[in-house]
């Protein structure tokens, strides 16, 4: 069986992850014989990216500005992101340039694959990338992030695997007037671990981190995102919904950790979780770390049940349960896609959300 040191429950960070199955996902061996990826294409524009088990599918891919080989995830510290290597795709884009959205879809078809990534943009530079990771077995991936002053970056992430297990670590450098956004949808039935470093190094840069965890049966899913303002006048936002149906866990934590000579900081957080069942459960867990003292953070964690009297509202007008649920559910975790700006990939996130709701 392979080795692998990994965190265990009595580490803080890792307390609410469960990883006893990627040893065992870790030794098992891909079937080769990946899932049709038509419905995992969003309609728009641009260069699309396949990678099949970790290895990239020429024949199927556009890959435009992304280049593949090596790629420094700078992820050294983290105990999953390590294990990503130096071999994956990069995107380099120089002093005002602008890419279409770039589609890159994972599948994987059982075992483990493991894919380093480095995003690098020049000033002024703008550029979207959606990824979607579908499949079973262990994909584990890690993201070096770098923004040059006033660049503009929009990460959006899909996880529906069907089994298995799915964990990404982002590590980000956001320099002056920089702005970068990382929204994340978990979805299907595997059990999932995401982690953010995210450190706004040049005065008036913005960071947002966030998205949906949605989880049912024994499904485990965690997310830990750590935004530091290192500099002035920065900007950030953490949204996160998480829900819990039948035996779930699912767990949110974000901290905010400002320097003191990070004067004038905009820190927020808003951690919202929704029980479905009493058997389900959400942990979340914000955090605030301050030296600066003219700052504004604020942060609040809410869990609770769906509002009984709307239930009771919409089944006077004569929607069943089922429905009426899926609509408070689907209105609970809608605020969490905003910050996507192009309607297409909204919408698709939206329409991936409302399948799991509608099962």
């Amino acid at each position: 069986m392979t080795l692998l040191a990994l965190p265990s429950a009595r580490d803080e960070a890792w307390r609410w992850s469960d990883l006893a199955a990627l040893p065992a996902l870790a030794d098992a061996r891909p079937s080769g014989q990946p899932r049709s990826v038509d419905d995992l294409w969003i309609d728009i524009s641009g260069p699309r990216i396949l990678f099949v088990d970790g290895a990239y599918d020429a024949s199927r891919s556009n890959p435009g500005p992304v280049r593949i080989g090596q790629a420094d995830a700078d992820a050294s510290k983290h105990a999953l992101g390590r294990l990503a290597g130096s071999t994956g795709w990069s995107l380099s884009l120089g002093r005002d340039a602008a890419s279409d959205t770039i589609q890159i879809v994972h599948v994987a078809t059982g075992g483990a694959n493991h894919l380093a990534a480095e995003i690098m943009l020049d000033e002024d530079a703008t550029a979207a990338i959606v990824e979607s990771f579908a499949g079973e077995g262990w994909t584990n991936r890690a993201t070096a992030i770098r923004l040059a002053r006033s660049a503009r970056l929009m990460v959006a992430r899909r996880f529906v695997q069907d089994a298995g297990f799915q964990s990404h670590a982002d590590t980000a450098d956001i320099a002056q007037g920089a702005s970068l956004a990382t929204i994340s949808l978990v979805a299907g039935a595997a059990d999932s671990r995401l982690d953010g470093h995210l450190t706004i190094t040049g005065i008036e840069a913005y960071a947002e981190a966030g998205g949906a965890l949605l989880g049912r049966a024994r499904q485990r899913h965690d997310a830990a995102f750590v935004v530091r303002h290192a500099a002035a006048n920065g900007q950030s936002r953490q949204i996160w919904r998480a829900v819990a149906d039948e035996q779930a866990i699912a767990s949110a934590a974000a901290r905010v950790e400002v320097a003191r000579h990070a004067q004038k900081t905009d820190g927020e957080q808003s951690l919202r979780g929704l029980l479905l069942t009493r058997t389900a459960a959400v942990n979340l867990k914000p955090e605030l770390e301050i030296f600066a003292d003219d700052v504004k953070c604020g942060h609040g964690a809410t869990v609770g049940e769906l509002d009984r009297q709307a239930l009771f509202y919409l089944a006077s007008r004569g929607i069943p349960p089922l429905p009426a649920r899926a609509m408070l559910t689907r209105a609970f975790v809608a605020d969490a896609f905003a910050r996507i700006g192009n309607d297409a990939v909204r919408e698709a996130f939206a329409e991936t959300a409302d399948r799991w709701l509608d099962v």
